[in-house]
C-alpha cells in the first residue's frame, strides 16, 4: 500500500488542507546482545567441528575401515580383534556424519531460501533437531536474519505487504499496531514453525497411503469451544502447527454440508483430516479403524476422505485451491452456503449421506443448510438485527391492536419465505444475545467505575473479544491502572477483563461509553471492534464497489441495532438507502457530497461550540462525571463512493478535529490515495480486510447485496404502516394477513391423534412419556415445532436446544427419537417431516391448544360466527376455555431460552385480550353484563396489561348500575397503576363514567 500523500498543489499552498494524522509506531527490533554472538559462535564452531572436523580425524587418523577387495568366507571365522572392532565403529561413524551433514544442508537450504519447509531426513530424529538448533542460532544474528523467515521482515515496514502477524505473536491479544511485537522472537517462533511443518509432512506423505487419522470437533461440555491451536496443541504436541490442519480441510465438504473458511470457525461434529504423526487415544480417528464411534459416524469420515486432494485428481492444497479458482472474482467473496454446497455425486466429490440430514427428496437435500454463511459468523450483527426485528414485530402488534376500531386487525405477521426465511434462520443460529449483554454491562460498569474515581473515560481505539469471552480494550495511550476488575493486558495501553468478572457486573444506570463501536472481523480466535468515532481522522477502505458495499452495509446495520449504545446518527452517502427501516430515528440517507458537506460543516462547528461552552475537552468527558446527562451521541458517516481529489481535501480539513467531537468517517476509495486518512483498510475478494500498517489481516465481516435485501424485507414486512396489509388502515385486517398460519378443523370430525396444552402448564395427550432422561429435551423440541407451523431449519433447531454447539449426531439422534415418539399416522405419514426446503414440520394431526384457540378465535369472527350469533357466542366461549395460563408456565429454569427471539409472548396476550373482548361485545349485545364482566376477568388473568380490557370493564361494571362496585373497581385500578399513575385514554374514561373518582382516591391517599 503506498504512502499517502497529498497532490503538488495542495502541499504548496494550503499544508493543513490534508492533515496527517497517522502515528505509526517505529519498529521495536530486539538489540543482539553479546550472548547472541557467544552462542551464534560456539554453534560455528560446533558445526565446523563435526561437518569438517569429524571427516578429517576419521581420514587421518583411522583410515579407510573397509576392505581393498571382497572377503572370503574364511572372514567369517576369524577371531574379531581391536582393529576390526574399531573398522565397524568408524562404519558407524561416517554413517551417522553423513545424516547429520544432510540435516545442516536441508536446514541451512530451508532457512535460506525462505520457501517452504525443511524436507525431514530419514531416521534423523535427535540429529535433525540438533541441526535445526545449531543453525538457527547461527542465522539469528546474522545481517539478513530477519529476512530469512517469510513474511516476518515486513512486519510493520511493508507499504504493499499482505503479511499477518506471526502465531507466536497471536498468542497475545492482537494489537492494531503489530510493531509492537518483538521480532526476534518472531523469528525464532517461525523458525520453529517450519521446522514442526517439515515434521509434519514429513509423515503426512507416508498417512496418505493408508494411516491418514481423523479428529471429530468436540461440543463445548465443561470447556470453552474447540479450536484448531488446541486440536494441534492436544495431539500434534505445537500449537502452532494448526495451519497443517487448516490447509489439510480447507474447503472441504463438512458433514452438516458447509466448509472451513476461517481457522478460527469450527463446529461440533465437523471432521477434521489430522497429520501422520497425530496423537490422542479415542480423540483420533482411524478411517476404517474406529471402534469406539457409530457406524453413522463411521461412515461419515468415509465420506470425508473422499473429498480430499487425492480423491480430486491431486488439485494441489487448500491454500493454491482456495484462492482464485474456489472463490475468485470480487462478487463471490462472500459465498453463501448454498452456492459452497458439493455438486452431484460423482466419482470425484460425493453428495453427504443421508444420515446427515433427513431429507425426504434430492431437493429436500440440496437446501437442507442454505442459510447465509455471513450473517452465521457474524453473532453481534446476528444478535443486533434480530432483537431490533423482535422490537419492531411487538411494536407493530401493539400499535395494530391499540389503533383497531371494531374487528381484528392482521394478529399474524407475515411468515418469511425465500432469502427472507433463510435470513432469518440464520439470525437465530448466529446470534450471541448474551455477548451482546457482557459487552454491554462491561463497557457501562467501566464508565460508571470511572465516574466513581472522577476519571476521565480513556481514548479507546478497539476492542478485542476473545473466542473465550474475555474483553480487551486497547487504548490510544496509557491512562493508569483500570478499575477493578478490569486488569491491564499485555501493556500499559490494554485494559482486560475477564468473562467471568464480566458476568457480574449489573446494570448501569450510565451512559454508553463507547457507542461507535463496531465489529470490522476476525482474526484467529478474536473479534476486533474498531471504535468508529474515535479514529484522529478518516477510515479508508479500498477495494471493488461490490465488496466495499457489503462491509459498509455490515457496518451500518450493526450500528443501526446493537445493544451496547444508546442515541446516535448514521448518515449514509453513495448507498444504503434501503437500510433506513432497520432503524429510522438512527440512519438518514443523503444524495451526494454537497449536501454531506453542507451538513457535517454545521455540525462541526456546533459541537465545536458546544464542547468550549461545556469546558471539555471532548465527548468523552462529557459521558462520565456530571454533564453526563448531555449524552454526546456519536454521529457516523458512511461514505461509500470515493470523492473527487477536491472534495477528499475538504473532507479531510473537516476531519480533522472529528476524534474529539465524537463524528467518525469511513470513506471508500478505489486506490489507496486519500488525503487526511489515518487508518488505510483495503476489502479483498476473497473476504480479508487487510491493513498493512497497522498489522491486521481479518476475516472481514460483510452483508452481501442478497443478505442485505432479505434483512430489509423482513423489517419492511414487520412495519405496520408499510407491511402487507399495513396501508389498508383499521379495516386492512380483513385480508390474508388477519389469517392464522395453521388453522385446526374444530368439528368433532378433527379430532388430532396428538394434542399438546401449551397455554399453562405443558401436557401432552395421545402419547406415551418418553424416556424420563431425554423427556424435557424431547418436549422442549415439540414445543418449537408447535409455534412454528411454517418449518423449523435443523441448525434453528440445533441453536435453540444447545445454544452452546452441538454436533450433528447428537442432533440427528434426538430427531430420530423424536420421530419414533411421535409415531406416524394410520395411513403410515410419519408425524414429524422434512419439507422441500429441508425444514422439519410437523402433521396436521399434531395440534397445540394455541392451534386451536387461534383457530376457534377466527371462525368466530372471519367464518362462520359472522352470520350466526349463537355459533359465534359458542365458539368464543370456547376458546376462552382454553386458557390456563400463560405460555408453557411450568417450563424448567434455564430452557427455553429460545423463547426470548419469539413474539409469541405478545401475541398471546394479545390474542386472549380479543377473545374477552369479542366475548364481551357479544354479551352486552343482550345485556348481560355479569356474563361480560366474567369473560373480561378470565383475559385479564392472561392479558393483565391490557388497557382495553379495563376499559371493558369500566363500561361492563357501569352497566350494572352499581356505583360502589364501580367505585372498588376504579380504586383497584388505580393501585395497579402504581407511580405511573392511570394512563391518560383511562383516566378521561373514569371522568365520564364516575365524576368523582378523585375524591376516592384523595380519601384512600
Amino acid at each position: 500500500m503506498p504512502r499517502r500523500r497529498t497532490s503538488s498543489s495542495a502541499s504548496s499552498t494550503a499544508p493543513s488542507a490534508a492533515p496527517r494524522n497517522r502515528t505509526p509506531q517505529p519498529v521495536r527490533v530486539r538489540r543482539r546482545s553479546f550472548g547472541d554472538f557467544v552462542k551464534a559462535f560456539l554453534a560455528f564452531v560446533v558445526l565446523l567441528v563435526l561437518v569438517v572436523g569429524v571427516p578429517l580425524a576419521l581420514a587421518t587418523q583411522i583410515g579407510w575401515p573397509l576392505p581393498d577387495g571382497a572377503p572370503g568366507l574364511d572372514w567369517l571365522q576369524r577371531e574379531i580383534t581391536v582393529k576390526t572392532f574399531l573398522n565397524i565403529l568408524t562404519v558407524v561413524v561416517w554413517f551417522a556424519w553423513a545424516q547429520f551433514t544432510a540435516c545442516v544442508l536441508v536446514e541451512v537450504k530451508a532457512a535460506l531460501s525462505g520457501v517452504g519447509v525443511p524436507g525431514r531426513v530419514p531416521g534423523s530424529g535427535p540429529s535433525q533437531l540438533l541441526a535445526r538448533q545449531l543453525v538457527a542460532a547461527l542465522l539469528l544474528v546474522g545481517a539478513t536474519a530477519a529476512s530469512l523467515t517469510p513474511g516476518l521482515s515486513q512486519l510493520g515496514q511493508s507499504m504493499e505487504g499482505n503479511q499477518k502477524p506471526s502465531v507466536a505473536a497471536a498468542q497475545q491479544t492482537p494489537g492494531i499496531f503489530a510493531q509492537q511485537q518483538e521480532q526476534a522472537a518472531g523469528t525464532a517462533s517461525a523458525l520453529a514453525e517450519q521446522a514442526g511443518q517439515a515434521a509434519a509432512r514429513a509423515d503426512g506423505g507416508s498417512a496418505a497411503h493408508g494411516d491418514t487419522k481423523y479428529y471429530r470437533i468436540q461440543p463445548p461440555e465443561g470447556r470453552h469451544h474447540d479450536s484448531l491451536w488446541e486440536i494441534a496443541d492436544r495431539h500434534l504436541g505445537d500449537g502452532r502447527r494448526y495451519k497443517e490442519i487448516f490447509e489439510l480441510n480447507k474447503d472441504r465438504v463438512q458433514p452438516d454440508g458447509s466448509k472451513l473458511s476461517e481457522a478460527s470457525l469450527i463446529r461440533p461434529g465437523w471432521i477434521m483430516e489430522m497429520p501422520g504423526d497425530a496423537r490422542g487415544g479415542e480423540l483420533v480417528e482411524m478411517r476404517d479403524e474406529a471402534p469406539n464411534v457409530s457406524e453413522q459416524v463411521r461412515q461419515q469420515i468415509s465420506d470425508y476422505a473422499r473429498t480430499g486432494d487425492h480423491a480430486q485428481g491431486g488439485g494441489g492444497s487448500g491454500a493454491q485451491g482456495g484462492g482464485s479458482g474456489a472463490h475468485g472474482g470480487g462478487d463471490n467473496a462472500q459465498v453463501s452456503l448454498p452456492e459452497q454446497r458439493p455438486a452431484p455425486a460423482t466419482p470425484a466429490t460425493p453428495a453427504p449421506s443421508a444420515g446427515q440430514e433427513h431429507a425426504a427428496t434430492p431437493a429436500a437435500a440440496d437446501h437442507s443448510f442454505g442459510l447465509p454463511e455471513a450473517l452465521l459468523t457474524a453473532p453481534l450483527l446476528a444478535a443486533g438485527l434480530l432483537g431490533a426485528l423482535g422490537r419492531r414485530r411487538r411494536q407493530a402488534l401493539w400499535q395494530s391492536a391499540l389503533g383497531s376500531v371494531g374487528g381484528r386487525r392482521g394478529m399474524e405477521p407475515p411468515t418469511p419465505t425465500g432469502d427472507a426465511q433463510d435470513v432469518q434462520d440464520a439470525l437465530l443460529v448466529g446470534a450471541d444475545p448474551e455477548g451482546v449483554r457482557l459487552l454491554d454491562r462491561a463497557l457501562r460498569g467501566l464508565a460508571a467505575a470511572l465516574t466513581a474515581e472522577s476519571r476521565p473515560l480513556p481514548v479507546v481505539y478497539a476492542a478485542w473479544m476473545g473466542g473465550n469471552g474475555d474483553l480487551h480494550l486497547q487504548l490510544a495511550q496509557p491512562a493508569g491502572k483500570p478499575p477493578a476488575p478490569w486488569q491491564l493486558g499485555q501493556d500499559q495501553t490494554f485494559w482486560m477483563l475477564a468473562r467471568a468478572d464480566a458476568e457480574r457486573y449489573e446494570d448501569a444506570d450510565t451512559a454508553a461509553p463507547y457507542p461507535g463501536l463496531v465489529s470490522l472481523g476476525t482474526m484467529d480466535d478474536s473479534r476486533l471492534l474498531l471504535n468508529l468515532e474515535s479514529v484522529p481522522g478518516i477510515v479508508s477502505l479500498g477495494g471493488t464497489e461490490a465488496d466495499r458495499t457489503a462491509v459498509f452495509a455490515s457496518v451500518a446495520a450493526e450500528l443501526a441495532t446493537n445493544g451496547w449504545s444508546d442515541r446516535m446518527t448514521i448518515t449514509l452517502v453513495g448507498f444504503g438507502e434501503d437500510l433506513t427501516p432497520l432503524a429510522p430515528n438512527r440512519i438518514r440517507h443523503l444524495d451526494g457530497f454537497e449536501d454531506l458537506f453542507e451538513t457535517m460543516s454545521a455540525e462541526t462547528r456546533q459541537r465545536r461550540g458546544a464542547l468550549g461552552a461545556a469546558g471539555h475537552d471532548s465527548v468523552l468527558t462529557g459521558r462520565t462525571g456530571p454533564a453526563q446527562h448531555t449524552r454526546w451521541a456519536p454521529h457516523l458517516v458512511l461514505l461509500a463512493t470515493q470523492p473527487s481529489d477536491e472534495d477528499a481535501l475538504r473532507l479531510a480539513e473537516l476531519a480533522a478535529d472529528a476524534g474529539r467531537l465524537g463524528i467518525g468517517y469511513l470513506v471508500g476509495t478505489e486506490g489507496t490515495d486519500l488525503p487526511g486518512a489515518a487508518w488505510e483498510m483495503r476489502i479483498t475478494g476473497e473476504g480479508k480486510l487487510l491493513a498493512p500498517l497497522l498489522g491486521l489481516e481479518l476475516e472481514a465481516q460483510t452483508l452481501p447485496a442478497a443478505q442485505r435485501r432479505a434483512v430489509v424485507e423482513l423489517f419492511t414486512d414487520a412495519d405496520p404502516e408499510h407491511g402487507p396489509g399495513g396501508s389498508d388502515g383499521p379495516g386492512g385486517a380483513s385480508g390474508t394477513a388477519n389469517t392464522p398460519p395453521f388453522l385446526v378443523d374444530i368439528s368433532e370430525q378433527g379430532r388430532p391423534a396428538v394434542y399438546a396444552r401449551l397455554v399453562g402448564s405443558y401436557e401432552i395427550i395421545g402419547l406415551d412419556a418418553p424416556d424420563d432422561d431425554r423427556s424435557a429435551l424431547l418436549h422442549e423440541a415439540l414445543a418449537l415445532l408447535l409455534l412454528h407451523r411454517e418449518g423449523v431449519h435443523p441448525r434453528v433447531l440445533s441453536s435453540a436446544l444447545w445454544p452452546r454447539g452441538v454436533t450433528a449426531d447428537v442432533r440427528d439422534a434426538l430427531l430420530e427419537r423424536l420421530r419414533a415418539w411421535l409415531g406416524t399416522d394410520p395411513d403410515g405419514t410419519p408425524r414429524l417431516a422434512t419439507d422441500a426446503t429441508g425444514r422439519l414440520t410437523l402433521a396436521k394431526s399434531v395440534v397445540s391448544d394455541l392451534d386451536v384457540l387461534r383457530s376457534l378465535y377466527y371462525e368466530a369472527t372471519q367464518g362462520r360466527g359472522v352470520g350466526s350469533r349463537q355459533v359465534r357466542g359458542r365458539l368464543l366461549t370456547d376458546a376462552l376455555v382454553l386458557v390456563r395460563g400463560p405460555l408453557l408456565a411450568d417450563r424448567p429454569e434455564g430452557r427455553y431460552r429460545w423463547l426470548t427471539h419469539e413474539i409469541i409472548d405478545a401475541q398471546l396476550p394479545l390474542l386472549v385480550a380479543d377473545t374477552g373482548l369479542a366475548l364481551c361485545e357479544f354479551h352486552l349485545e343482550k345485556d348481560r353484563a355479569e356474563k361480560a364482566i366474567e369473560a373480561l376477568n378470565a383475559a385479564l388473568r392472561t392479558a393483565p396489561a391490557d388497557e382495553r380490557l379495563w376499559h371493558e370493564l369500566l363500561r361492563a361494571t357501569h352497566a350494572t348500575g352499581d356505583p360502589d362496585r364501580l367505585r372498588a373497581l376504579a380504586a383497584d385500578l388505580v393501585g395497579r397503576s402504581g407511580a405511573r399513575g392511570v394512563p391518560p385514554r383511562t383516566e378521561a374514561l373514569l371522568d365520564e363514567l364516575l365524576p368523582t373518582w378523585r375524591d376516592g382516591v384523595a380519601a384512600a391517599g
